[in-house]
């Protein structure tokens, strides 16, 4: 009987022992339905999300990243030290949403309708030209999608152009040519170029931009220059100088005769080497071995000059070989005398002999190089006899403006996020400055505030007049996401619609803080310039870049501006367009003043600028920040941003940045 009653309890506990468990697996089952999804959403501290976020975005349109502040912060060693980090919240982190842009062209609209055609207002004119500028960008645009499949771009590396190892000719058809004599595949190492030539005598001179004289005095002058320069590097423009060779004989400012040599890119001038007959010293650097400059008799007597040469010749005879004599050549070129000028280019640099004598030699500058030399001109006082060029290279270089084109997914511009950025920066553009565009994305587009979207870069281009430049710039704009096409006919006072375009995309599409403007050669410092804009309090609408007060506008001359274009006598205080930045709310203002048909319009960009900046100050006060490290005229030390930077300086200044965390110069300027 106890035996039983002790059976029957066990098997009610085995009962009751199973019926806990299964409890226990079902409240476990529920505990762990739960919390899967929790963790989820929290995200795991070790374990990557990657795998489940690509399942999760299979089929969704819109894309999510996860935040990346700590990896910005550690990667970024550019970044201001006292820059404000946001605190995170661990438990929801923060997302960050990419917008999904499906045009090319810019918003920016114009209403022809509104324009007075017959109107003499000197801010009618860049209206007039607006309108017919917007009629053809729309028709070439429209062309350009319709025909987008059949477009076939030209061959601009000419085959057919042959690539001669010499080149003769003599000075009538010198003459007849312009004055330029061209070679085809540029030069190469060990290439050389001789010139029979005559200076001519000296005339007078009221304005002869060498020397400084007063009002009604005059100058007796004889120069002349020759130049290398690149003719197929750009297109409408004018060409680089890869080598200027300006002999004075007479009318420099110093009153003696001088050999000078530069360099000029976009018609900013390098620093000039001069040689004004004092031999270089032991201690400056050579070139292949070879002193910059030679020395020579200051005085410029041929008498003694003659004298020298007989003393000279009477002492070897006398003394003998043994004895080591030195001579004072006199200046290497004489009016209406007969010379003969070799150039030739070494490993470090170009070398100047005239009638078998060395002279000078002027190193290579970063930025220009031996097979961009495409044409020799020469102009000034001088009768050409002949021009040889020899040893020139036997491949054809590839001079298609599209052939610097990386086509990379390195060099993609990051994808638009969908939430405000810090800064937005536009850079002006043309259609054919392919090289210019990929040297920027190449440099300082790398940079960590860029490539995490904090800061958002974009090319702003107006449509070129050949269609073959269109088509390569649509392919440009499609694969690297970076251009912003204004659908007009580029013209160059035009430009002031791409800075609208500029503001119009930074508040409306970038939903940026602050707006810079720049030129595709110009290098930015973008940590620099961050941390310039943040010592501005936020509430402060801001104007900021190298400020011009009481600029008068030229009357006279390449830019002169007339009195229809520009009533007043003083342009009122603008920074130079090459950088500067303004704050969301004058960009906004503009825009606003745009679409209402208020805002006025000038030639020049950056005056225009200023003049709708005064405006806003009218009803607002602007603070004004003026800083000469936003440079206007190629680099200075410790830049925030430096114009006339070519693509290979652009290239050298971010590789110095990157290796010795400090800006530095590449061009000697």
């Amino acid at each position: 009987m106890k035996k039983a009653k002790f059976d029957m309890f066990m098997s009610w506990s085995r009962q009751r022992s199973v019926q806990v468990l299964i409890f226990i697996a079902f409240v476990y089952v529920v505990l762990v339905g739960l919390e899967v999804p929790f963790v989820f959403k929290t995200g795991f501290s070790l374990v990557s999300q990657e795998g489940f976020a690509k399942n999760r975005h299979l089929n969704s349109k819109t894309f999510v990243l996860e935040s990346e502040e700590y990896v910005e912060e550690r990667k970024a060693p550019n970044r201001p030290v006292d820059a404000p980090v946001r605190v995170l919240d661990q438990s929801r982190p923060e997302r960050r949403r990419i917008r999904e842009l499906h045009t090319l062209l810019s918003n920016l609209a114009f209403n022809g309708s509104s324009v007075n055609m017959n109107s003499t207002d000197g801010f009618s004119g860049i209206l007039k030209s607006a309108k017919e500028a917007f009629d053809v960008g729309k028709k070439f645009w429209e062309e350009l999608e319709l025909h987008r499949q059949e477009a076939i771009p030209v061959d601009y590396n000419n085959k057919t152009e042959e690539c001669p190892h010499s080149i003769s000719i003599s000075g009538l058809e010198f003459q007849e040519k312009g004055r330029m004599m061209v070679l085809p595949c540029g030069l190469t190492l060990g290439s050389h170029i001789t010139v029979v030539g005559k200076p001519k005598k000296a005339h007078p001179e009221q304005d002869p931009k060498i020397s400084l004289l007063k009002t009604g005095q005059f100058l007796m002058v004889s120069q002349f220059m020759m130049e290398l320069q690149g003719l197929k590097t750009v297109d409408g423009e004018e060409p680089p100088r890869i080598l200027h060779l300006n002999p004075r004989l007479r009318g420099d400012w110093s009153g003696k005769p001088v050999i000078e040599q530069n360099t000029c890119y976009r018609m900013q001038w390098g620093t000039a080497q001069r040689c004004d007959g004092l031999r270089s010293k032991d201690t400056e650097e050579t070139v292949d071995r070879q002193v910059k400059c030679e020395n020579w008799i200051r005085d410029n007597n041929d008498t003694h000059s003659e004298q020298s040469k007989s003393s000279w010749w009477l002492n070897r005879l006398i003394a003998g070989r043994t004895k080591k004599m030195s001579i004072d050549w006199p200046f290497p070129f004489s009016e209406e005398k007969l010379f003969v000028l070799t150039l030739s280019a070494g490993f470090e640099g170009y070398h100047i002999n005239v009638d078998g004598r060395h002279v000078t030699s002027f190193p290579y500058r970063t930025g220009f190089s031996l097979e961009d030399a495409t044409g020799l001109s020469l102009n000034g006082d001088i009768d050409v006899d002949s021009v040889f060029a020899a040893s020139l290279p036997a491949t054809h270089p590839n001079f298609a403006p599209q052939r610097h084109l990386d086509m990379s997914n390195r060099w993609k511009a990051p994808p638009l996020l969908d939430q405000p950025v810090d800064m937005f920066i536009g850079i002006l553009s043309a259609g054919n400055h392919f090289a210019e565009r990929m040297a920027i994305r190449k440099s300082w587009m790398q940079h960590q505030l860029i490539r995490s979207s904090n800061v958002v870069a974009r090319f702003f281009v107006a449509l070129h007049a050949r269609k073959e430049v269109n088509v390569e710039l649509k392919k440009e704009a499609d694969f690297f996401g970076d251009i912003v096409i204004v659908p007009y006919m580029d013209h160059y006072d035009l430009v002031v619609l791409k800075t609208v375009a500029i503001c119009e995309y930074g508040v409306r599409v970038a939903s940026a803080k602050n707006i810079m403007k720049c030129d595709d050669d110009t290098f930015v410092r973008v940590d620099a310039v961050i941390k310039e804009v943040k010592k501005v309090p936020e509430n402060r609408s801001l104007y900021i870049g190298n400020i011009n007060y009481h600029h008068k506008p030229l009357r006279s001359g390449k830019w002169a501006v007339t009195y229809e274009e520009w009533p007043e006598e003083d342009y009122p205080a603008y920074a130079n367009g090459p950088g500067y930045i303004v704050s969301s709310d004058i960009a906004n203002f503009i825009v606003s003043e745009y679409d209402s048909y208020n805002l006025k319009l000038f030639k020049m960009e950056d005056v225009s600028m200023g003049m709708w900046v005064e405006k806003f100050n009218s009803s607002r006060p602007v603070q004004y920040v003026h800083s000469l490290k936003f440079s206007q005229s190629g680099c200075v030390e410790d830049y925030y941003s430096a114009h006339y930077q070519s693509p290979r300086q652009m290239i050298c200044m971010w590789n110095k940045l990157q290796q010795q965390g400090r800006p530095l110069c590449c061009n000697m300027r």
